[in-house]
This record gives structure tokens, C-alpha cells and sequence, in this order.
């Protein structure tokens, strides 16, 4: 019996020793045996190749692909979960990590590893999520995540626009539903020919910088970019191209699709709801809608509470005679109507909740010079939109700084001119946390300053930073940005080549079966209303000037839109552009030229090479001293000149003063070059002897090897002492450091007849005399 029991433990022991093996060797079996990294190459219309694979990294994700272009190359996982949170929308996160490692640099903060997210990153997740967002299934309310990992990062081929094909390639590799995949480009404009993808380079030669992002059947699903004043007609080419040459990629991610990719998992069906709930929320609320939306007095408040007064009647109706039902389900139900009465309004009659017709721009007023103590301010209204920007000019210095990685994607190293964009949550009546910005407000700065940047002058001898926020918000604050923003500029001074101005186009569409390239019937909004935007299918950002646009966002609902409405929108906003700047001529047509006594002034400081160390003071405490008590900056530009930078006019001259007060010195007598004078020992130290010519001139070192033809280790050992005179020869100054030239071996005799009388009677005498009397012919005395 015992002997049975200790074989059975043996027996185990062994057992239990080997499973962990036999685990690592199915482990290593699956690795070697899994499909070598599938691949299709996009030959793209510029001879360029677009590498797409999947197989080799990431295998636990849901999907995995990988984009190459040229040494550029980025990996894309996709990732949800198998149940639902029961949550009312698509809980989608993108992030897009770009890592110092695959540049070959070391990030340059204290901790040198990445920290939070840039904003070039932030921006680009952003451009991610809403290229891929709108094709998922209404269904589809799983967590997704969706993870840009940058593999590696060339100097020539930006990776931001492969991080979308290459989720579109993860998501349609992996068992998510979805019903892409998508294609996406970047535009640029080089002598007005489009090229797909352009290197870093091209990009510095282009007037154009556009991304766009299509479907299936050349569907427009996002557009991003922004032009140096780029013309109509130029960017509905450039829209046109980068459509077409999406299908291309699109080909070559459904290749990969058919041969590699997984069969979708089934969706859990959405609760349905009873055909007669359906029914009493209709009888309930439809006439009371249609009510409140043809009430054309309603603001954006009234409205929305007496929509949310209907919402708590209807549901309060409705659940007393389902007892049974869900008021959730209810409530969930009750939005959905609300937005198909919305829509179905405007469609049938073409006028909009407040009055306005399809094409009418809501009330604007503008204001400048709000504030004595700022530089440049001004107040937009539009409607229920208000935007306060306000202008700080400041010295070279304060440039915005770039990291490597950004530099090297963006190919500029600083930024002088900047804009931050605040939304308080006062500005739609509501309490929240005051704190760091969000993606929204970033993304929606990113846009602002991309509309203004092309106006800026690029030599301009301020820094100049614009601050945007928001005061009162009914949909498009970041168009409204551009408006206040471009008046502030002018209002500052600064001469910028044209005004520019920004408007929001919305869309509302009807169609069956997700078949957007047949549209029944649709109407395109101008001038956006936070209500439209909200119950719409598209939300267009246009900003430019009278010449052309500067910048351009489109962010669409809809799992892509057909070209004709793209256009036709685009031509919208041309013409409601064109009102809004002759709106804004009325409050300030040009920059101001009047100075205004806060404005800081600049000035340049040009002085003596030999002034340099006087002006910098021991370790530049001179500067210090000036900046403490004046608020002066002055930055070196060459070893003669400075940069002055004041705050305002009153600073300058108080700075002029206290700069003359220092570089005053008594006149500098004329030196002959080759001249003899007689200097005066004033310091003795290891290197040689400071010597002066006048009584006002600062020391300057006559160095031990100028001293005496033999070799000296110290300037006591020809018995030199302070106070001493003796004789050099001026041969003019030093072409870059300003000091005098001197030297007081060539006034003496050969060297080695010195050495040779050395053992003579009387010769210490002699040599003594040869050596600290030299000749004086031609001796002179330098006068003060």
C-alpha cells in the first residue's frame, strides 16, 4: 500500500515537471508555424510604394497590421472586448504614440523617456479617430482601442497619415466589425501639381498640406489640412486626386482582407424596443417638437429646456402605461425620435430652428481695442457664438521651442507666432474642472492657428501670441477664433498681408441601407448651430481669406459622402466667407498703424568689438541688471551688435540711458599701428603683466611670450613690479576679440648676444640696460 502510494507521487511529480515544457514547446510550435508576415504593396501614382503586412507583431491583438513607406513604418493594433458595457454611443480611444527610439534620438526632458502625450500626437490620434469612427456599425458599442506605434521614423516620409491606413488595415484584418476599409493620402501642392504623399522636403515647397480620408466608390470620409492661401479651384483638384488615389490603398487592404483576414464576430442585437412604445412616444411629442423647432424666438437655452421638458413628459406618459418597460429604453427612444423630427423638418422645409434660411449667416458684431493695457484684443459674436482673443508681442525669445521629434516632423525648430484656445464650461452654462486642456481644445487651437498662420508676416521682429476663449458657445467657436483672432492681429499692429475669416458648414442627409453614394435627398446648413452639428451628418471647418483657404476640417457622420456634396459645401463657404469679411472691414479693414503707448518697440545696438566685455559685465551681469530694473532684453547677434527688446517706449529710453551711462568713457586717444609708447604695470599675473597706454583705457594683458625673447614662467622674473613703465610696440587690435596687440620683445636686441655677454664684467649690468632700456626712438606719449 505504501509502496503504491510513493509511485503515484513519483508519477505526479514527473507529470507536473514536464506540463510546463510541453506548454513552451506548443508556444514555440504556434510561433514557427504562424503565417510569415503577409504583405501587398500600394504602388502609388508618384512611383512611390506603400508596403502593408500583418502576421508578425502584436499576434495576441485583434488586428495588427504594419505601413511602410520609404524607412517609415508603423505599427497599428486593434483591440475591443467581447461584451458590451451597455453604453448608449461607441466607447473608441486611439492612441498615437511617437517615439523618440525610432527617430535614434533620446527624448530631451529630465526623466529622458516619453512622457504624456504631445500635442503633435494628440493631433494626430485625433486624425486616427475620425477617419475610422464613422464606419462602425450603429450596433458596435464595444471598448475599442485602437494603439499607432511608431517602428520606425525617417527624415523624409511623415508617419501620421500611415497610422490611419494602418488601422484601417488592422481593423479590417481583425474579427471587429466594421465596414471599411478606408484609404488615406496626404496632398501637397508644388506649381500647382498635386503630389500624393509628399517627402519633408516637398512639404517645405508646397502651398498645400491636405489629408484626405475615403471609402469604397470615392466616398469622402475626413479632410484635414491647411494652405498658404490656396485657391478654390486648387483644392477641389487636390480633393479630387487624393480621392482617387485612396481606392488604391483601399484595393490593396482588401487583398490582404480576402487572403489573411478574420471572419467578423457577431453582434448582440440592440434591445429592441415594443412597436407600441414607439408608437405612444410619437403621439406624445410629435406635435410638440415640430412646435418648439418652428418657435423661431427660442434661443439655444429655451430650446433646449423646452425639449427636455417634453423629453420628461413623454417619458413619464409613457412609462405609467408600460409600467413594464425601461425608462432608459424610453429615453433612448425618445432621442432618436427627436433627431428624425429634426432632420425631417429641415428636409421638407429647408428653414432652420432659428428662422434663418439654408444659406443665411446668423447676426455678427464685432468689437476692437477693448482694454488699455493689451496689445491687440477683440470681440466676435455670432449669434450665440462670443470669442474674446487677445495679442501679446514679446521678444524673440519667448518662440515656442520644439522638441527633436516634433521638429523633425513639422521641419520648423521654433514658433513665433502661436495661439492657445480655452473653453471654459462657462460658456455653455455649465459647472466643470478648470485645468489642463483636453484633445478638443487642442485639436480645435490646431485648427484656429492653422487659419491664421498664412497671414503672419515671416519677418517680424516680435513673438507673437494669440490667446482665444470662449465666452459663449452655440457651435463653431473654433471659425469664430479665426474671425476675433485676425481682428486682434490688426488691431495689435501686426501687418498681416489680409484679413481671414471662418465658417462651419453642416449637412443633413437621407438614404437607406448605409448606400451614402446614393443620396435621396439632402440639405447643406452655413453657419453651423451647435443643435445642427449635433443632429447632423457633417460639421465642415472652412477658413481662408478673400484670396483663397488657410485652413480646412471636415469631420463626417456618415460612413462617407459623394464629391459633388463636397464640393458644393466648399462653395458654400467661399460665399459666406465673403459676407463675414465684409462684415469685419466694418470694425477694422487694415492693421493698425497708430502706435498704441503699451506696444513694446525694438531697436539695434552696434558698439567697438573691445566694448563687448564692458557691455556684459562679469558673467553678464550687466543684461541682468538692465532686464531687472528695465525690463530691456538684449540678445547678441554678431560680436558688434545687439537686439534690443522693450516693452514699451519709456522702457527704451530708460534702457538707452543706462547704456550709454556704461559705454561712456573718455575719448580713446588715435594709436599709430607700429607706434612706441609707454605702458603702465598695473597687474601682475601667471600669463603676464595688465598694462594700460592712458589713464582711461581698460587693462589689457601684454602676455609672458611678448615680454622677453627667452622663455619666461612668470613676469616677476625680470623683476617687473606693479607700477612699473615700460616701452611696447602697438600693432593695432585683434579682428575678433577687439584687444590690443602689444609686445615688448621686439623692442629688444637678438637674444642670444644678450646670453653670450652674460659672463662678462658688468654684463648683468648690461643686459639689465638692453633689457629694460630699450631704444627709444620713435617713443611716444599716449595723452588721455
Amino acid at each position: 500500500m505504501l509502496h503504491n502510494i510513493a509511485k503515484l507521487c513519483r508519477y505526479r511529480r514527473k507529470v507536473f515537471h514536464i506540463l510546463p515544457h510541453v506548454r513552451c514547446a506548443t508556444r514555440r510550435q504556434l510561433s514557427t508555424s504562424a503565417l510569415e508576415s503577409p504583405e501587398v504593396d500600394v504602388a502609388l501614382s508618384t512611383g512611390r510604394i506603400l508596403k502593408i503586412s500583418s502576421g508578425k507583431y502584436a499576434r495576441f491583438a485583434d488586428g495588427c497590421s504594419v505601413v511602410t513607406i520609404g524607412d517609415t513604418a508603423v505599427m497599428v493594433t486593434a483591440v475591443a472586448k467581447q461584451k458590451s458595457q451597455n453604453a448608449s454611443f461607441l466607447p473608441l480611444v486611439v492612441d498615437y504614440r511617437q517615439k523618440s527610439a525610432a527617430a535614434g534620438r533620446i527624448p530631451t526632458n529630465f526623466l529622458r523617456r516619453e512622457l504624456g502625450p504631445s500635442e503633435k500626437e494628440i493631433l494626430s490620434a485625433r486624425l486616427v479617430d475620425r477617419s475610422i469612427r464613422p464606419l462602425f456599425p450603429a450596433e458596435f458599442r464595444y471598448d475599442t482601442q485602437i494603439v499607432c506605434n511608431m517602428l520606425a521614423i525617417d527624415s523624409a516620409n511623415p508617419p501620421d497619415v500611415q497610422a490611419i491606413n494602418g488601422a484601417s488595415a488592422a481593423l479590417a484584418l481583425s474579427d471587429i466589425p466594421w465596414n471599411g476599409p478606408v484609404g488615406a493620402v496626404r496632398v501637397g501642392l508644388v506649381d500647382n501639381e498635386a503630389i500624393i504623399n509628399p517627402t519633408r522636403k516637398e512639404m517645405q515647397l508646397s502651398s498645400l498640406d491636405l489629408v484626405v480620408t475615403a471609402t469604397r466608390q470615392n466616398l469622402v470620409v475626413m479632410l484635414e489640412g491647411r494652405g498658404n492661401v490656396v485657391n478654390e479651384n486648387e483644392l477641389r483638384m487636390a480633393i479630387k486626386k487624393g480621392t482617387k488615389e485612396a481606392q488604391l490603398i483601399i484595393n490593396g487592404i482588401e487583398r490582404l482582407q480576402k487572403m489573411y483576414g478574420k471572419p467578423k464576430r457577431a453582434l448582440e442585437p440592440l434591445p429592441a424596443v415594443d412597436e407600441e412604445i414607439q408608437n405612444a412616444v410619437q403621439t406624445m411629442s410629435e406635435m410638440r417638437l415640430r412646435e418648439i423647432f418652428r418657435d423661431y424666438s427660442h434661443d439655444k437655452f429655451s430650446r433646449d429646456q423646452a425639449v427636455s421638458k417634453t423629453r420628461t413628459d413623454t417619458i413619464d406618459k409613457v412609462w405609467s402605461s408600460f409600467p413594464a418597460a425601461d425608462p432608459g429604453v424610453i429615453s433612448e427612444t425618445f432621442n432618436k425620435f427627436v433627431k428624425g423630427v429634426f432632420r425631417e423638418m429641415l428636409l421638407e422645409e429647408k428653414r432652420r430652428c432659428d428662422g434663418r434660411g439654408l444659406d443665411d449667416l446668423r447676426k455678427i458684431s464685432c468689437s476692437v481695442n477693448l482694454h488699455k493695457p493689451l496689445h491687440g484684443s477683440a470681440l466676435f459674436q455670432r449669434g450665440q457664438t462670443q470669442v474674446f482673443c487677445t495679442v501679446a508681442l514679446d521678444s524673440p525669445e519667448s518662440a515656442l521651442r520644439l522638441d527633436p521629434i516634433a521638429s523633425l516632423d513639422s521641419g520648423m525648430r521654433s514658433k513665433n507666432f502661436f495661439l492657445h484656445y480655452e473653453f471654459p464650461p462657462y460658456a455653455t452654462g455649465e459647472t466643470g474642472k478648470i485645468g489642463p486642456i483636453g484633445r478638443r481644445e487642442i485639436g480645435h487651437g490646431a485648427l484656429a492657428e492653422k487659419g491664421l498662420v498664412p497671414i503672419i508676416p515671416n519677418e517680424h521682429p516680435f513673438t507673437v501670441r494669440l490667446t482665444s476663449e470662449v465666452l459663449e458657445s452655440n457651435g463653431s467657436s473654433s471659425m469664430a477664433t479665426v474671425c476675433a483672432g485676425s481682428m486682434a492681429l490688426m488691431d495689435a499692429g501686426v501687418p498681416v498681408q489680409e484679413a481671414a475669416a471662418g465658417v462651419a458648414i453642416g449637412l443633413i442627409t437621407k438614404y437607406e441601407n448605409n448606400d451614402t453614394k446614393h443620396l435621396q435627398d439632402y440639405c447643406i446648413l452655413t453657419d453651423l448651430l451647435g443643435i445642427e452639428d449635433y443632429m447632423g451628418d457633417m460639421d465642415m471647418k472652412v477658413a481662408g481669406t478673400r484670396r483663397g483657404m488657410t485652413a480646412i476640417q471636415a469631420d463626417i457622420k456618415v460612413p462617407g459622402i459623394p464629391l459633388k456634396v463636397v464640393m458644393e459645401a466648399l462653395q458654400k463657404s467661399m460665399e459666406a466667407r465673403f459676407k463675414i469679411l465684409d462684415l469685419m472691414d466694418e470694425t477694422i479693414g487694415a492693421s493698425r498703424t497708430v502706435r498704441k503707448d503699451c506696444w513694446p518697440v525694438t531697436d539695434r545696438l552696434v558698439i567697438e568689438a573691445h566694448q563687448r566685455a564692458k557691455l556684459l559685465g562679469p558673467g553678464g551681469t550687466n543684461l541682468r541688471r538692465l532686464y531687472l530694473e528695465t525690463g530691456v532684453q538684449l540678445t547678441p547677434d554678431d560680436e558688434t551688435s545687439f537686439r534690443i527688446f522693450a516693452p514699451s517706449e519709456a522702457a527704451m529710453h530708460e534702457a538707452k540711458e543706462y547704456l550709454e551711462n556704461l559705454l561712456k568713457a573718455e575719448k580713446i586717444p588715435d594709436l599709430e599701428f607700429g607706434a612706441i609708447y609707454t605702458a603702465r604695470i598695473v597687474e601682475l599675473r601667471d600669463t603676464g603683466v595688465m598694462v594700460t597706454l592712458y589713464p582711461s583705457m581698460p587693462p589689457t594683458l601684454l602676455h609672458n611670450s611678448q615680454l622677453d625673447q627667452r622663455k619666461i614662467a612668470h613676469p616677476s622674473a625680470l623683476g617687473l613690479q606693479v607700477g612699473a613703465e615700460i616701452q611696447v610696440k602697438y600693432f593695432g587690435r585683434d579682428p575678433v576679440s577687439g584687444y590690443m596687440r602689444l609686445s615688448r620683445k621686439v623692442l629688444q636686441g637678438p637674444a642670444t648676444a644678450m646670453i653670450r655677454n652674460l659672463d662678462r664684467p658688468g654684463a648683468a649690468g648690461a643686459t639689465a640696460g638692453a633689457t629694460t632700456n630699450p631704444t627709444t626712438s620713435g617713443v611716444e606719449d599716449v595723452k588721455s
